[in-house]
Protein backbone atom coordinates (compact mmCIF):
# COMPACT_ATOMS: atom_id res chain seq x y z
CA UNK A 1 0.00 0.00 0.00
CA UNK A 2 1.24 3.65 -1.10
CA UNK A 3 2.04 5.90 2.12
CA UNK A 4 3.12 9.20 1.10
CA UNK A 5 4.85 10.68 4.89
CA UNK A 6 5.31 14.12 4.96
CA UNK A 7 8.27 16.18 7.06
CA UNK A 8 9.25 19.66 7.59
CA UNK A 9 6.54 22.16 8.97
CA UNK A 10 6.11 24.32 11.74
CA UNK A 11 6.15 27.69 12.95
CA UNK A 12 8.06 30.46 11.37
CA UNK A 13 7.98 34.33 11.17
CA UNK A 14 6.72 36.36 8.08
CA UNK A 15 9.63 36.54 5.54
CA UNK A 16 11.32 33.19 6.99
CA UNK A 17 11.84 30.23 4.86
CA UNK A 18 10.57 26.76 5.44
CA UNK A 19 11.47 23.31 3.68
CA UNK A 20 8.59 20.44 3.05
CA UNK A 21 9.73 17.10 2.06
CA UNK A 22 7.38 14.24 1.17
CA UNK A 23 8.51 10.68 0.22
CA UNK A 24 6.14 7.88 -0.95
CA UNK A 25 6.85 4.27 -0.09
CA UNK A 26 5.54 0.81 -1.38
CA UNK A 27 5.62 0.63 -4.32
CA UNK A 28 7.87 -0.42 -7.03
CA UNK A 29 6.22 1.94 -9.03
CA UNK A 30 8.01 6.06 -9.78
CA UNK A 31 5.52 8.50 -9.58
CA UNK A 32 3.78 10.69 -12.70
CA UNK A 33 3.73 13.63 -10.82
CA UNK A 34 3.83 14.84 -7.85
CA UNK A 35 3.27 17.93 -5.72
CA UNK A 36 1.81 19.88 -2.93
CA UNK A 37 -1.65 20.97 -2.14
CA UNK A 38 -2.76 23.27 0.89
CA UNK A 39 -5.78 24.31 2.69
CA UNK A 40 -6.05 27.68 4.74
CA UNK A 41 -8.66 27.67 7.38
CA UNK A 42 -11.85 28.58 5.77
CA UNK A 43 -10.67 28.06 2.24
CA UNK A 44 -10.43 25.04 -0.10
CA UNK A 45 -7.77 22.73 -0.75
CA UNK A 46 -5.87 24.55 -3.40
CA UNK A 47 -2.51 23.46 -5.76
CA UNK A 48 0.98 24.87 -4.42
CA UNK A 49 2.90 23.28 -6.69
CA UNK A 50 3.66 20.31 -8.63
CA UNK A 51 6.29 18.46 -10.90
CA UNK A 52 6.02 16.02 -13.22
CA UNK A 53 8.19 12.33 -14.13
CA UNK A 54 9.58 14.64 -16.96
CA UNK A 55 10.43 17.65 -14.58
CA UNK A 56 7.83 19.94 -15.74
CA UNK A 57 6.34 21.87 -12.82
CA UNK A 58 3.58 24.00 -12.06
CA UNK A 59 3.00 26.65 -9.62
CA UNK A 60 -0.01 28.71 -8.00
CA UNK A 61 0.22 32.69 -8.98
CA UNK A 62 0.46 33.38 -5.34
CA UNK A 63 3.58 31.51 -4.61
CA UNK A 64 5.75 32.03 -8.20
CA UNK A 65 9.24 33.54 -7.36
CA UNK A 66 8.86 32.22 -3.80
CA UNK A 67 8.17 28.64 -3.72
CA UNK A 68 10.38 25.60 -5.62
CA UNK A 69 9.48 22.04 -6.51
CA UNK A 70 11.78 19.40 -6.89
CA UNK A 71 11.50 15.97 -7.16
CA UNK A 72 13.42 12.44 -8.04
CA UNK A 73 11.31 10.63 -9.54
CA UNK A 74 13.33 7.46 -8.70
CA UNK A 75 13.30 7.80 -5.08
CA UNK A 76 9.60 8.95 -5.59
CA UNK A 77 10.43 12.20 -2.68
CA UNK A 78 9.05 15.75 -3.79
CA UNK A 79 10.44 18.96 -1.68
CA UNK A 80 9.27 22.37 -1.30
CA UNK A 81 11.67 25.22 -0.64
CA UNK A 82 9.21 28.05 0.55
CA UNK A 83 10.67 31.73 1.05
CA UNK A 84 9.67 35.16 1.72
CA UNK A 85 7.00 33.31 3.31
CA UNK A 86 3.77 35.66 4.36
CA UNK A 87 0.77 34.91 6.67
CA UNK A 88 -1.33 34.12 3.75
CA UNK A 89 0.84 31.28 3.62
CA UNK A 90 -0.55 29.81 6.54
CA UNK A 91 -1.90 26.37 5.96
CA UNK A 92 -1.70 22.34 6.32
CA UNK A 93 0.00 21.05 3.12
CA UNK A 94 -0.35 18.01 1.80
CA UNK A 95 1.70 15.81 -0.46
CA UNK A 96 0.09 14.41 -3.60
CA UNK A 97 1.31 11.71 -5.48
CA UNK A 98 -0.34 10.25 -9.26
CA UNK A 99 1.49 6.53 -9.07
CA UNK A 100 0.44 4.44 -11.82
CA UNK A 101 -2.72 6.28 -12.67
CA UNK A 102 -3.60 6.25 -8.75
CA UNK A 103 -3.99 9.36 -6.37
CA UNK A 104 -2.69 9.36 -3.04
CA UNK A 105 -2.57 12.06 -0.52
CA UNK A 106 -0.56 12.56 2.57
CA UNK A 107 -1.69 13.48 5.86
CA UNK A 108 -0.40 17.19 6.14
CA UNK A 109 1.64 19.15 8.14
CA UNK A 110 0.74 22.20 9.55
CA UNK A 111 2.48 25.25 8.34
CA UNK A 112 2.02 28.68 10.46
CA UNK A 113 3.68 31.66 9.45
CA UNK A 114 3.36 34.64 11.97
CA UNK A 115 3.41 38.34 11.38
Amino acid sequence: QVQLVESGGGLVQAGGSLRLSCAASGSSFSFGSMGWYRRAPGKSRELVAIISNRGRTNYADSVKGRFTISGDNAKNTVSLQMNSLSPEDTAVYYCYAVILYNDYWGQGTQVTVSS
